[in-house]
Formats: C-alpha cells, sequence, structure tokens
C-alpha cells in the first residue's frame, strides 16, 4: 500500500510564504510524476504544479514566478515553495503521486489535503 502525507498549510497573510511537503511512504517501484493540486471552495479542482521522473516542471499560469515546485527522491518527497502570496490563493491543497505499477503500468495515489488560508 501507498500512502501520501501532505503538511505545511495554515494561516498566512497576503504578501507571506508558505513551504507545502508531501511524502510518500510503501510499496514504492517508481515514481512517474508527483505534483500539487488545489480545491477553492465552490471550485474544481486544479492542477498547480507537477514534476515528473525527469524532473520537467509544469505550473498553472496563476502560480507561475511565484511557487516553486521540488522534490527529495531520496525521500520520495515534493515540495511547493510558495512565495507572495494572494487570497485567490486559498485552498485545500492536495499531494498527487502517479506511481509506476508492475501490473497495472501506473497507479494515481492522493493526498488527505492540507488547508493553506491567505488572509487580506
Amino acid at each position: 500500500q501507498v500512502q501520501l502525507v501532505e503538511s505545511g498549510g495554515g494561516l498566512v497573510q497576503a504578501g507571506g510564504s508558505l513551504r507545502l511537503s508531501c511524502a510518500a511512504s510503501g510499496s514504492i517501484r517508481g515514481i512517474n510524476a508527483m505534483g500539487w493540486y488545489r480545491q477553492a471552495p465552490g471550485k474544481q479542482r486544479e492542477l498547480v504544479a507537477i514534476i515528473t521522473s525527469g524532473s520537467s516542471t509544469n505550473y498553472a499560469d496563476s502560480v507561475k514566478g511565484r511557487f516553486t515546485i521540488s522534490r527529495d527522491n531520496a525521500k520520495n518527497s515534493v515540495y511547493l515553495q510558495m512565495n507572495s502570496l494572494k487570497p485567490e490563493d486559498t485552498a485545500v491543497y492536495y499531494c498527487n503521486a502517479n506511481l509506476r505499477s508492475i501490473v497495472v503500468g501506473s497507479l494515481d495515489y492522493w493526498g488527505q489535503g492540507t488547508q493553506v488560508t491567505v488572509s487580506s
């Protein structure tokens, strides 16, 4: 079994910073990609940032230049450094991992989510 655990969420003032962490544990044969998604009240879940096994990255236009995704392969972890936070960044942030599977090919796993609230 695989488990993703997020941490680092909280309350911050506009213009501040937070660093989200996500650690994957369990039977991991290989990581294709890890990313962060978020869901604000009344909105659909959206991709924030993703990093592949080849270290390529992709960001939502709304966070480019402010957020940075990184990984630590030894810890099976992914991080999201969030700077210059805005109230519109307020959402529940979810960690996602697309993991290699011998049987199926690949599988997606999700964390429980961590709340990020940016006050004005």
